[in-house]
């Protein structure tokens, strides 16, 4: 079992992507090829309003959208049935303890950038680990610590602009006294996920997607160049890390 990580003070809630998003469509890219064979059943932990999830509904027999947020849930129910995907697509409300799902009957569970929010992060990985199938896939994204912004921001004294550069960088310590949602290095991450019976089939730096540049011409020259890839290499130039694993 993986040690609990000490709590954050200042620990928010999640905010849902918009579907305009470009991040949205970079993980899909990433990720599609990993999806289970068939018409797996695909389980969303933190799907928020279902804006990542519906791009993996095309692919799947079934997908359950599970989160912690009421309103979220209303919005997701709603677009579904917009969509006429009530029959295919569950909205299913997460206390935030056991997922009320039964014991290996997932394909696979995807979850972004969520993993940061939950109060205990063991505890959700253990359930994410006892509603997989044996072979099943797990797809999950977490923030970036060298990442050149604390892309959750941070409740720093005397300053009411949180998105200092370098926050994320700072000592653990200090980091999680001020910051809003936990940090991940690549390695650690890695073995958070196989602590729980995971095996490693890829993992990622996803490239920053600029979206908070509202500079326009800005925005579209740094995505034609330094960030116009989908992943990189390069820690510095990446907001999200995302692991692909198989259940053992």
């Amino acid at each position: 079992m993986a040690d609990q990580p000490p709590s954050i003070p200042h620990l928010a809630a999640g905010k849902p992507a918009g579907e305009q998003d470009l991040l949205l469509a970079r993980r899909f890219r990433l990720v599609q090829s990993y999806l289970p064979a068939g018409r797996p059943v695909l389980l969303d932990f933190g799907c928020g309003t279902g804006a990542q999830t519906f791009s993996f509904v095309d692919h799947c027999s079934r997908v359950v959208g599970l989160d912690i947020d009421p309103e979220f849930l209303g919005r997701f129910q709603a677009q579904a049935a917009t969509r006429g995907l009530a029959g295919r697509v569950h909205p299913v409300r997460y206390a935030g303890a056991d997922i009320p799902v039964a014991k290996a009957s997932i394909d696979c569970v995807i979850s972004f950038a969520v993993l940061e929010h939950v109060v205990d992060e063991a505890l959700a990985l253990q359930e994410i680990a006892r509603i997989l199938k044996p072979g099943g896939t797990l797809i999950m994204s977490v923030p970036n610590r060298w990442w050149l912004f604390e892309t959750h921001g941070a409740n720093l004294p005397l300053l009411p602009w949180n998105r200092v550069p370098l926050v994320s960088w700072w000592p653990r310590r200090l980091h999680d006294r001020f910051a809003r949602a936990r940090i991940y290095e690549k390695g650690a991450f890695e073995e958070k996920i196989t602590a729980w019976g995971f095996a490693i089939l890829a993992s990622r730096y996803l490239t920053a997607p600029m979206d908070v540049v509202r500079w326009q011409l800005l925005q579209n020259m740094l995505r034609r160049t330094v960030f116009r890839r989908d992943t990189t290499r390069l820690a510095i130039l990446a907001t999200e890390i995302v692991v692909v694993a198989q259940k053992v």
